[in-house]
């Protein structure tokens, strides 16, 4: 593509960036819709001082991801109702020199969750205490699910669970529960460290629903047992392509190639294995 003074720059911000495929998503997404817009890398550990640049440098939107999708909060000049609900920012839009913040990680992990079972009335285990944990524990609660929250830290995973409204839990005591869905809401399992697990085979028991927010690999070691154990499983790429189709919304105002977004980084994810 040709980059010019009129050349719209995205980009992700987050520590660190290596695993990340927005860039090849987005970019392909911009490239198919004929935008004159480019999306790249903005690793950083000085968050403060990154939302600023955006602002000063006109770059008209971000993804944020690890580590700081509940830290970029006070650094932003307005946030969407769904994202305060949450009390977690994964997408921001600079709409003239207003940053505003939303929470689309919510929205495309739902979506993914609804293509196999209905969260109404079902026990739901999230295994994480993060900003992502916190998206889709918020959205699981608010459709009718009975939300558990275990983290290696339990006193993370009892405050998050008390603000949602769920049970906080200790990991070791996982096993004890009978629940529909088990969601992994933490890096464990992401490239390079795809030989880690975050539960024990144990805990999976047939016909649970098994979700993966990972996406690099496609099949991380979770989702291997899953299968094994006959669970049903659903990897990170449809959460990851659908919440960054809901980005693409925000920024441009135009609806998504959602088909070519996922066939770019499925390619990229297939030919790496």
């Amino acid at each position: 593509m040709k980059i010019d003074l009129k050349t719209s720059i995205f980009g992700i911000v987050g520590y660190p960036l290596g695993h990340s495929l927005s860039p090849l998503m987005h970019n392909t997404a911009f490239r198919l819709r004929g935008l004159n817009a480019i999306y790249l890398f903005f690793e950083t550990q000085e968050i403060e001082n990154a939302i600023k640049g955006i602002k000063a440098l006109g770059i008209k939107g971000v993804s944020v991801t690890i580590p700081y999708k509940s830290d970029v909060l006070p650094f932003l000049d307005r946030i969407d109702s769904l994202a305060e609900n949450i009390g977690a920012v994964n997408t921001i839009i600079n709409k003239e020199g207003e940053l505003i913040g939303y929470n689309t990680d919510a929205i495309g992990a739902l979506k993914a969750i609804k293509e196999r079972i209905s969260p109404i009335g079902k026990g739901a285990l999230i295994v994480g205490a993060g900003g992502a944990a916190r998206s889709i524990g918020y959205m699981l609660k608010k459709e009718g699910a009975d939300l558990f929250i275990a983290s290696r830290n339990y006193r993370h995973a009892k405050k998050l669970a008390e603000s949602l409204g769920g049970t906080g839990i200790p990991m070791e005591d996982i096993g004890s529960l009978n629940v529909d869905i088990l969601i992994n809401a933490t890096p464990v399992g992401m490239y390079p460290h795809t030989d880690r697990c975050p539960v024990s085979a144990s805990v999976l028991r047939p016909g649970m629903v098994v979700m993966d927010i990972v996406y690099n690999p496609l099949d991380t070691l979770l989702l291997k047992i899953a299968k094994d154990r006959r669970c049903i499983t659903i990897n990170g790429l449809k959460m990851f392509i659908y919440q960054g189709a809901e980005q693409f919304r925000l920024w441009t105002g135009l609806e998504p190639p959602l088909d070519t977004m996922e066939k770019a980084v499925r390619s990229v994810l297939e030919n790496d294995l």
